[in-house]
């Protein structure tokens, strides 16, 4: 049996077209206020922030930056529906101006803003990027009183438009069962620091492409999709850059949708919806690969299982891995400009499907 999802993406900056109460989640990471890069970005759009830097002025700066990521805020307030979440990885920045050097806590603005739009708040996740660079301390080195801190991490933001969601029908809680995700996942994912995801850049074959895109790694994006949604959801990101959210949805199961200002990056998505399919599979694969080696370790240890998964045959630790399902896409087709339809296989994986009481 055959199931199909689709990604679109379009190089509009304007959300309007989107229809309210449409999108179960956001995940996106947007350009970072007071980081150099993106100060022409800001500036085409904010003409203050050019006044502002002339000026020297890095508070005024700062705001008016903010103010321009405002207005897509105000429409991911519009587009979610009642219980849906958005996830935004962001981090500080720290910059010199006129011989002062300071931070400027972008996740501290963002967050100030979600809440007057209306969001509930929920913990926050740092990503922790370390970096072994032999230049990255800053200030007088060995001297007390002119050291600064070297900012290695990230904020993953969490929002939610009103209350909790609710699965109401057989149907969607069929769908929120079959989205499971294991245990041992489960203990990892939900933790307030992940150690384990390195900064990566994307692999774009050309350099003004990477220039152009601050894109993060697609085991942050796939992780929150997964945690955060259910297969056949809807996925938007408002920052479409190379588009890690739109393969990243494929390979949950999820339908997606993207924006993206910059036109450069539309051959992203076409020069790279071969190597998807391979991506989603190894993605996957290593999904199930990891549970077996927990239950092997477990069962080692001496621990011990109550369930097991009806379509695997292999352990789980819960009642709520048991109908878990993991399909990556089988075919990749465009069936319209900027829009991609996925087809999945809705059978487990032949290699998983053992006997596994003996295999154990």
């Amino acid at each position: 049996m055959l199931t199909t999802h689709q990604s679109r993406f379009t190089s509009s900056a304007h959300m309007r077209a989107q229809s309210a109460e449409s999108i179960d989640l956001v995940v996106t990471s947007p350009p970072y206020p007071m980081i150099a890069m993106w100060d022409a970005m800001f500036a085409l759009q904010n003409p203050a922030v050019v006044t502002a830097l002339e000026e020297a002025d890095g508070s005024a700066a700062f705001e008016q930056m903010h103010q321009v990521l405002d207005r897509t805020w105000a429409e991911v307030w519009r587009v979610l529906k009642p219980g849906g979440f958005a996830c935004i990885n962001i981090g500080d920045a720290t910059r010199t101006i006129d011989g002062n050097f300071a931070l400027y806590p972008n996740h501290v603005r963002l967050t100030a803003r979600m809440r007057d739009l209306g969001f509930t708040v929920l913990p926050c996740i740092l990503w922790r990027k370390q970096t072994n660079a032999p230049n990255k301390f800053m200030g007088s080195g060995m001297l007390p009183a002119g050291a600064y801190v070297t900012l290695e991490h990230e904020y993953i933001l969490i929002f939610r438009k009103g209350s909790k969601r609710v699965f109401a029908t057989e149907a969607d809680k069929a769908r929120r069962r079959a989205s499971a995700i294991f245990w041992e996942e489960r203990n990892a994912w939900y933790s307030d620091v992940w150690f384990d995801i390195k900064g990566a850049p994307q692999a774009l074959r050309d350099v003004h492409d990477r220039q152009r895109s601050a894109a993060y790694p697609f085991d942050v994006v796939y992780r929150l999709i997964n945690m955060y949604s259910v297969k056949a959801d809807t996925v938007l990101d408002p920052f479409w850059g190379t588009g890690t959210t739109t393969f990243a949805a494929i390979t949950a199961g999820r339908n997606s949708i993207g924006y993206e200002i910059d036109g450069v990056l539309e051959k992203v998505i076409d020069r790279n919806q071969e190597t998807i399919i391979e991506l989603s599979s190894q993605a996957l694969h290593d999904r199930l690969t990891r549970h077996i080696e927990f239950v092997r370790q477990r069962l080692q240890s001496g621990g011990r299982f109550k369930y097991s998964n009806a379509h695997y045959g292999f352990p789980v630790i819960t009642a709520q891995e048991k109908e878990l399902l993991l399909n990556p896409p089988c075919a990749i087709k465009k069936i319209g400009p900027n829009t991609f339809e996925a087809s999945y296989d809705d059978r487990p994986r032949a290699e998983f499907r053992k006997c596994w009481e003996e295999k154990l």
